[in-house]
């Protein structure tokens, strides 16, 4: 997933996002006189991060690699703040997810061992899947405009009540996926334009979501795929850690099948959450560039993800928590419920706070959506919303603009119709100095009058409105402009414009 870099890291930790990401070689994590004190980058890129214990903000701790250490005493600190650390691999895999611990109830999780004999998992997977089927059905209809298509997800997610069984749903949800990434196939993947030429034929669509490396949605082969592939490990870990806060056992799943070394419920959980992934990657295809700066490819064709994009990535880890909030607390409550002794208490909503909200009159806040960078439609350079390229492309792209206008012009002004254009306006000025006579000019207005008092004066005004005064083209106003002295018939109109009525 994330590759050496040597260009640098964020300058500081963002409270905002409550998220600091650490990468590269021989990464420290420890305890320094009360402070977190956090070391990471690659050779010369090094920084160092202090974060105070009072205010610190901060939520999540990201490590990427598995070279260096984090000491018993910073896992300690990172749980009296109430953050979480967690682990990936250079590919993207959940590692480790260290969460604060948080009361539960014995009851809860045996009431989640037995929801596949009772009928609560059934109900729970039909809910998850029928919020994940409606996502796609959306995103399919209004941002790919595949009518065809979203309705066929939508009949697929109207089939989800008459479900018996849970191999029922899993079918479902997988031939409902079959059509949905069907319509993702042909999606363009859009870069800059001097990126163009250095990138495979391939990762200029969509494509696959299968990966021809392994067979499965693993190893991506193209951008895209790289760049779910990791938003969908930040929303499992996310997954899990909120499942643990609500006292519900990670590891024992209802829609997913118990697997040794993977957390099943965590990836019930993210099931609603991966249209909104999804809709992400999509809304950046379809707005913004991919630049070859951010991907690389390995021996074996793995898409690969550089340093920086995949910090700018993880920093999204708050957006992702907060929608897994609602989503694992209606699991731990449809558990709670099925419990005969427990059903009389409400289960508290530790994650979003419902509860305390309702009471107070109050909503939970709306979750902020994210936008990747704006970059520049020639280099792949950051550059502001508002424009399309940067300084320098803009220069070049203006240049090439006007060679191929004036190709066009010269064309134009060869034609049939232009030079009959201009045959007739030569034939009205030269009718017009044939017909002028002389003694209409007034006496005062010679010819050296004329250079020393309204030809410096003519070099202030604008061409458009010398050619409206002596009804001539805004190339030859622009020549009177620059010195040219036109004909004496147009003297006496040129002198009326600056102002000139009699000699000084």
């Amino acid at each position: 997933m994330a590759a050496a870099t040597t260009v640098p890291h964020s300058p500081a930790f963002r409270k905002s996002s409550g998220v600091l990401v650490l990468s590269g070689w021989g990464i420290q994590v420890r305890v320094d006189r009360g402070h977190l004190f956090c070391h990471d980058g690659v050779a010369d890129d090094r920084r160092t991060v202090r974060i105070p214990r009072v205010g610190s903000g901060l939520r999540r701790l990201i490590c990427i690699g598995s070279d260096g250490f984090i000491t018993l005493d910073a896992l300690c600190w990172i749980s009296d703040v109430g953050a979480s650390f967690v682990m990936l691999d250079r590919r993207g895999k959940v590692i480790t997810v260290c969460g604060p611990t948080s009361p539960s109830d014995p009851r809860l999780r045996r009431s989640q061992s037995l929801a596949l004999a009772n009928g609560t998992a059934l109900r729970i997977s039909q809910e998850l899947i029928r919020q994940k089927l409606e996502g796609p059905a959306a995103l399919v209809h209004d941002m790919l405009n595949n009518s065809v298509a979203a309705s066929a997800i939508a009949n697929f997610s109207g089939e989800l009540p008459r479900s018996q069984n849970i191999e029922s749903v899993r079918l479902i949800e997988s031939q409902a996926a079959r059509i949905y990434w069907g319509a993702w196939a042909d999606v363009p993947v859009r870069w800059p334009r001097n990126d163009e030429r250095r990138i495979p034929e391939h990762w200029k669509r969509f494509g696959s979501r299968i990966s021809p490396i392994t067979g499965s949605p693993r190893l991506a082969a193209t951008p895209p795929n790289a760049l779910a592939n990791l938003l969908y490990g930040l929303t499992e870990a996310e997954a899990r850690i909120a499942a643990v806060a609500m006292g519900m056992d990670a590891d024992i799943g209802m829609l997913h099948v118990d697997t040794p070394n993977r957390s099943s419920l965590a990836c019930d959980l993210q099931e609603p959450l991966r249209p909104k992934v999804d809709a992400f990657i999509l809304n950046w295809l379809q707005t913004e560039l991919l630049r070859k700066a951010d991907f690389w490819e390995d021996r074996q064709g793995n898409c690969r993800i550089c340093s920086p994009l995949v910090i700018r990535l993880c920093e999204t880890s708050d957006i992702w928590r907060r929608l897994v909030a609602p989503v694992a607390e209606y699991v731990a409550q449809e558990l709670w419920s099925s419990i005969p002794s427990a059903s009389l208490r409400l289960l508290a909503t530790r994650l979003t706070q419902r509860t305390k909200r309702e009471v107070k009159g109050t909503v939970v806040p709306k979750v902020k959506r994210t936008r990747p960078d704006h970059v520049c439609r020639g280099c792949g350079k950051t550059i502001r919303n508002e424009r399309t390229h940067c300084a320098q492309c803009a220069v070049d792209g203006a240049t090439q603009r006007f060679t191929e206008a004036a190709v066009i012009g010269r064309l134009v002004s060869h034609s049939p119709e232009a030079r009959a254009k201009q045959s007739a306006t030569r034939r009205r000025h030269a009718q017009a100095c044939s017909e002028w006579n002389t003694g209409t000019q007034p006496a005062w207005l010679t010819e050296e009058v004329f250079s020393q008092k309204v030809q410096p004066l003519l070099a202030i005004l604008s061409t458009s409105r010398i050619a409206a005064t002596i009804g001539v083209s805004r190339w030859y106003a622009g020549r009177v402009r620059e010195g040219y002295r036109p004909h004496p018939r147009h003297w006496q109109a040129l002198a009326g414009l600056v102002g000139l009525s009699s000699p000084l």
